[in-house]
């Protein structure tokens, strides 16, 4: 990690069994993140971010998942986040070099992009600049996703924008094994 310290001190090991547990659980035996044993040193905030997590699979895949996460992420200049998810999930969702470039640097037309793809990130950047869809945007998402879906990719912008505050607001420290931002081509 930098040697910037977060705005507010995270939890310190020895954690309570429950948080040991839940941390466990979230991070599959690795080491909990510092956005989460800053949120587990505050009971409400944890469960109701742990409420709201959208940890579990959902009905997009790992891959639309990833991209619309990366790309919220990106827009909101929250490089710890965007580099804990390319750094855990890049691989498994099959994202490329030029595709997690494009989340930070691109845009819904680099060539890099599935239709399918292009509709994702046009969706993440209107709801990111203008929090809606056009009927043209909503109807060009609905040609490539259905109402779950949609549903999921809304939500999944809406928290990881929370998730971006959060990040950026108590200045966390980026975690060492994450991925930075891709250097100005």
């Amino acid at each position: 990690m930098s040697e910037a310290a977060p705005r507010v001190a995270p939890l310190a090991p020895p954690y309570p069994p429950e948080i040991q547990a839940q941390f466990d659980h979230i991070m599959r035996g690795a080491p909990p993140l510092v956005l989460f044993r800053v949120m587990a040193g505050h009971s409400r905030a944890w469960d109701k971010f742990r409420a709201g997590g959208l940890l579990d699979p959902g009905p997009l895949s790992l891959r639309q998942r990833e991209i619309v996460i990366d790309r919220t992420c990106a827009l909101n200049g929250c490089e710890y986040e965007w580099g804990v998810h390319v750094a855990i999930f890049a691989g498994s969702a099959r994202l490329t070099a030029d595709e997690v470039r494009a989340t930070v640097q691109g845009d819904a037309t680099s060539s890099c992009w599935s239709p399918a793809e292009q509709a994702l990130i046009v969706a993440v950047d209107a709801l990111h600049h203008r929090a809606t869809l056009s009927d043209a945007e909503f109807t060009a998402l609905s040609v490539h996703y259905d109402e779950a879906q949609i549903l999921e990719i809304m939500l999944l912008c809406g928290f990881y924008r929370t998730v971006s505050y959060l990040a950026n607001g108590l200045r966390l420290p980026l975690e060492e094994n994450a991925a930075r931002f891709p250097a100005a081509l």
